[in-house]
C-alpha cells in the first residue's frame, strides 16, 4: 500500500508559489488558450495546500489565476480559485487580503450566474474596505456592484452604485480611468433605465477624462461610453450627433483593436442604421455583432439578442423580434438553468461535507448527514433548499425589492395548509417550496419581465415559460423533498375551470400544494406595489379573490382563505411583519439591506431597494 499524502509544510508552500508567481504572473495580464493548462496545473496544486499552511503567496497566486480565468472566459476555474482563496484568507486575517479575495468571488459568482452570492461578497467587500479607510477600493467594489445589479437588469439600483463609486474615485484622481469606468457603466446603465439625463452627464465627464487615451485599457473604456454616449442621444432623436460619436469610437476600436471594442462599436452603429431609416444595413451590422459575440466574446450574446429584439422593433419587425426573444428564451434556459443547478450542486455538498474537517471529522459528518437524511431533518431540508431560495428571491427583483413576497407566500400557503387540516411535515415544506414558485422567471427575458405595457400574446406565450422553466429547474435539484416545490412551480398558474397554464389542468387534479400557493401569490402580489400597479386596501384584494372562486381558485379553499385573512390580521397586526419572518435570516436580503443603509445619504433622490408596501 502506498503511503498517505503529506501536504507540504509552509515553508515549501511559500517557495512553491514564489516559483509560480514568477513563472505565471507575467502570463495572466495578456492570456493565451496556449497556458491554460499551465494555469489549472497551478490550480490544482494550490487547491491541494493545507488551510494551515495556506499564506500571503498562495492566495496571491491563487488570484492571480481568478484574473487568467476571467479573462480566458474560464468563469468555473476561476469560481474555483477565487473560492480557495476566499476561503484561505478568512483564516489567515489580513483585511486587505480579505477585501481583494471578496472582490474576486463576488465577480465571479456573478460571472457565474449566481447574483445572491455575489451581492453577499460584494456588500462585505464594501463593509471591509470601509472599515480599512481604502476609498479605492470601496469604490471599486461598488463599481463591481453595480455591474451585478445591471447584469441582473435592476438598473435604478445599479445607477446609486455607480454614482458612489464614481463619488469615491472622484475624492482620489479626479481624472482616473477607475472614475472613468464607473462613468462609463454609468452611462451603459442610464442607456437601459431611459435615464438620459444622468447618462448624457455621465458620458460626457467621462469623455472629458478619456480625452487622448494613450493604452488599450483608457481606449476600450472610451469606447464603451461613446457607443454608450451615441445610444442616448438616439433616445432624443439626435441620430446625426449619434454617428459622429459612433464614428468616435470606431476610429478608438482600429486603432486598438480588441473583441469587446468591435463588439460595441458594431452594435451601436447598427442601431444607428435603424434609427436613420436603413433597417437592412442597421439589421445586417446587429447580426454580424451577435455572430462576433457568439465567436469570440459568448458572455456579450444574451446582450447582443437584446439588441437585435430592439432594432427589429424600432423597424417595425414585432415578428422577427419575437423570433430573437425565442432565441433569448432557450440561451436563458440553458445557460441559466445550468449556472443555478451548478451553484445549487456546491452548495449541497457544503451542506453534506463542510470544509475545514479533517478526515475523521467528515466521516462523523458524513454518518450524521445519512441519519438527518433517514429523519428528514427539517434543518437538513432548510439548508439543502437555502441556495435556491435565494435565486427565488433574486427572480423576484423585477417587482419586488424588498425581496420578502416569497417567503410571505410560503407562510402564507403553509398556514392556508395548516387550516385545511395538512400534515404538519407538508405544510412545512409548502413553506419552503412556495417560496420557489417563480424561479423560472430567472430564464424569461428581461425585455419582457420589464416591459411596462400589456405584453402581446407571442411575448405572453414566453412569460409563462417561467412555470415549466421553474420545475425542470427544481426536478434536477437532486433534494429528495423538492417534488412539492416542482409542483407548485409547475401548477401556480392552473385556474380551477381549466383555463389556466402550463397545462390547463382543472379542478383537484390541480396538486393541492400548487391551489394554496396560487392563492397566497394572487393576494400578495394584489395587496404590495408593483411597477405596474398601486397596492390594493386588503378588503379589495379579498373581493377580488371572492369575485374569483369557482372560477380561478378552488371554491371551498376560497372560502377558508377568505376567513384567514381577517382572522390572521386581528391575531397579528402587521400582516407583511408576520408572514415576511423568515426573510430576515436571508443572507442575501440581509446583504441588500446592510448595502442600502451604507447608501443612504449619499444622494437625497437615493430609493435603493425601498418597501413596495
Amino acid at each position: 500500500m502506498s503511503a498517505a499524502f503529506q501536504p507540504p509544510q509552509a515553508d515549501q508552500v511559500r517557495a512553491h508559489c514564489a516559483d509560480l508567481l514568477s513563472r505565471l504572473g507575467p502570463l495572466a495580464a495578456t492570456p493565451s488558450p496556449e497556458f491554460l493548462t499551465d494555469f489549472r496545473s497551478a490550480l490544482g496544486y494550490l487547491t491541494s495546500v493545507a488551510p494551515e499552511d495556506a499564506g500571503p503567496e498562495s492566495i496571491e497566486c491563487l488570484l492571480l489565476a481568478v484574473q487568467y480565468f476571467y479573462l480566458s472566459n474560464a468563469a468555473h476555474d476561476g469560481l474555483q480559485a477565487a473560492s480557495v482563496a476566499l476561503a484561505h484568507a478568512r483564516r489567515f486575517g489580513d483585511r486587505n487580503l480579505l477585501r481583494r479575495t471578496l472582490s474576486n468571488a463576488g465577480v465571479m459568482l456573478n460571472e457565474t450566474g449566481n447574483v445572491p452570492g455575489a451581492t453577499e461578497c460584494l456588500s462585505e467587500a464594501i463593509s471591509v474596505a470601509q472599515s480599512i479607510a481604502n476609498v479605492g477600493a470601496e469604490s471599486a467594489a461598488w463599481n463591481n456592484l453595480g455591474l451585478v445589479l445591471m447584469g441582473s437588469a435592476q438598473y435604478a439600483s445599479a445607477i446609486e452604485c455607480f454614482k458612489r463609486a464614481e463619488g469615491l474615485a472622484r475624492t482620489g484622481d479626479y481624472r482616473s480611468l477607475g472614475r472613468a469606468q464607473s462613468l462609463a457603466n454609468l452611462a451603459l446603465c442610464a442607456v437601459n433605465a431611459r435615464d438620459l439625463k444622468t447618462g448624457v452627464r455621465a458620458a460626457r465627464e467621462a469623455i472629458e477624462i478619456l480625452n487622448d487615451p494613450q493604452d488599450g485599457n483608457a481606449a476600450f473604456v472610451r469606447v464603451a461610453v461613446e457607443a454608450a454616449y451615441a445610444r442616448l442621444l438616439l433616445e432624443i432623436g439626435e441620430t446625426v450627433h449619434a454617428r459622429e460619436h459612433c464614428e468616435v469610437a470606431r476610429h478608438l476600436t482600429a486603432n486598438f483593436p480588441t473583441p469587446r471594442a468591435e463588439y460595441a462599436s458594431t452594435i451601436t452603429s447598427g442601431l444607428i442604421e435603424v434609427h436613420g431609416g436603413h433597417a437592412d444595413v442597421g439589421m445586417t451590422r446587429l447580426k454580424g455583432a451577435l455572430e462576433h459575440a457568439r465567436r469570440s466574446i459568448r458572455s456579450e450574446v444574451r446582450d447582443a439578442l437584446s439588441v437585435c429584439v430592439a432594432g427589429y422593433e424600432a423597424a417595425g419587425q414585432p415578428d422577427m423580434a419575437l423570433l430573437y426573444l425565442h432565441e433569448l428564451l432557450k440561451l436563458n434556459q440553458e445557460a441559466k438553468s445550468a449556472q443555478v443547478l451548478m451553484h445549487h450542486t456546491e452548495h449541497l455538498k457544503q451542506v453534506e461535507n463542510p470544509t475545514g474537517l479533517n478526515d475523521a471529522d467528515i466521516a462523523i459528518a458524513n454518518h450524521r448527514g445519512k441519519l438527518r437524511t433517514k429523519l428528514g431533518s427539517r434543518e437538513l431540508v432548510r439548508n439543502r433548499m437555502l441556495l435556491l431560495e435565494q435565486q427565488s428571491v433574486a427572480a423576484e427583483l423585477h417587482d419586488d425589492t424588498t425581496g420578502e413576497h416569497c417567503y410571505r407566500v410560503g407562510r402564507l400557503a403553509s398556514i392556508l395548509g395548516k387550516e385545511i387540516g395538512l400534515e404538519d411535515d407538508v405544510c412545512f415544506l409548502i413553506d419552503l417550496a412556495a417560496r420557489l414558485h417563480d424561479i423560472g422567471k430567472l430564464v424569461v427575458p428581461d425585455a419582457i419581465l420589464l416591459k411596462p405595457g400589456r405584453l402581446t400574446p407571442g411575448e405572453r406565450e414566453i412569460m409563462e415559460t417561467h412555470t415549466t422553466a421553474g420545475a425542470d429547474i427544481l426536478a434536477k435539484s437532486n433534494v429528495p423533498q423538492m417534488h412539492i416545490a416542482e409542483e407548485i412551480a409547475r401548477h401556480h398558474h392552473e385556474r380551477w375551470d381549466g383555463n389556466g397554464y402550463p397545462t390547463k389542468l382543472a379542478g383537484a387534479a390541480i396538486p393541492i400544494a400548487a391551489r394554496v400557493t396560487a392563492l397566497a401569490d394572487v393576494f400578495d402580489a394584489l395587496t404590495h406595489k408593483r411597477p405596474y400597479k398601486e397596492a390594493w386596501k386588503v378588503s379589495d384584494a379579498l373581493a377580488e379573490i371572492k369575485s374569483l372562486r369557482g372560477k380561478q381558485f378552488d371554491p371551498e379553499l376560497t372560502d377558508v382563505f377568505l376567513r384567514l385573512v381577517p382572522q390572521l390580521q386581528r391575531e397579528h397586526g402587521d400582516l407583511d411583519e408576520f408572514l415576511a419572518v423568515e426573510a430576515k435570516h436571508s443572507p442575501f436580503i440581509k446583504a441588500r439591506k446592510q448595502i442600502a443603509e451604507a447608501l443612504k445619504g449619499s444622494d437625497p433622490a437615493t430609493t435603493l431597494f425601498e418597501a413596495r408596501r
